[in-house]
């Protein structure tokens, strides 16, 4: 007989569990509906040295790829600069957007694993929110992950990942974030 139970990521069943409760106390929510919830998370990587070699796009996107467990695509620059040699509908970067158990899945991998593996790691700054409950965080280098092997990597670069909330305000986005497992570097929202 053939296993039929669908797999529910681990920091899923944690927010539907623990997460919802808690914060419909904390907050006084009339309905569950109110509880803020991640709805996408976007990774996005910039490659301007691509101007000069087309071949760090494939590789950027391959990468990208490869860390989020979907399909990256590559950024087209919207103007033309003459400065920096770049032209109008040139690729100049790469992105992916997740949603749904993906999401889940890397933030757990992000959270847990990635993130400590960052060189004299003390936490996250809690600076990265826009007003409206959503999150950026800057990682200054992609071999952080597991999933990218050092001898491939031709270039070390960053990415900004950006946490889209529906909180509305950065107080409850803030918590939402921290509940879930963000190791934010210190605690001054709260207070």
């Amino acid at each position: 007989m053939a296993n039929t139970e669908k797999y529910i990521p681990r920091l899923k069943v944690k927010y539907l569990s623990e997460i919802v409760p808690g914060m419909q106390k904390r907050f006084s929510y009339k309905s569950v509906m109110q509880v803020p919830r991640v709805e996408k998370i976007c990774i996005n990587k910039g490659i301007g040295i691509a101007v000069a070699d087309k071949k760090l796009i494939d590789a950027g996107v391959d990468e990208l790829s490869t860390v989020a467990g979907q399909k990256a695509i590559p950024t087209i620059a919207k103007k033309s600069v003459s400065n920096f040699k770049l032209r109008e509908d040139m690729p100049i970067g790469a992105k992916v957007t997740l949603r749904g158990d993906r999401m889940y899945e890397f933030m757990d991998r992000l959270m847990n694993v990635a993130l400590p593996r960052v060189r004299d790691f003390r936490g996250v700054n809690d600076k990265g929110f826009d007003g409206s409950g959503n999150y950026t965080l800057g990682v200054k280098e992609q071999i952080i992950f597991p999933e990218i092997s050092i001898d491939k990597v031709n270039r070390i670069s960053g990415m900004d990942i950006t946490f889209v909330t529906n909180a509305p305000n950065d107080e409850e986005g803030y918590e939402l974030l921290k509940s879930l497992g963000m190791p934010f570097a210190n605690s001054k929202k709260t207070q």
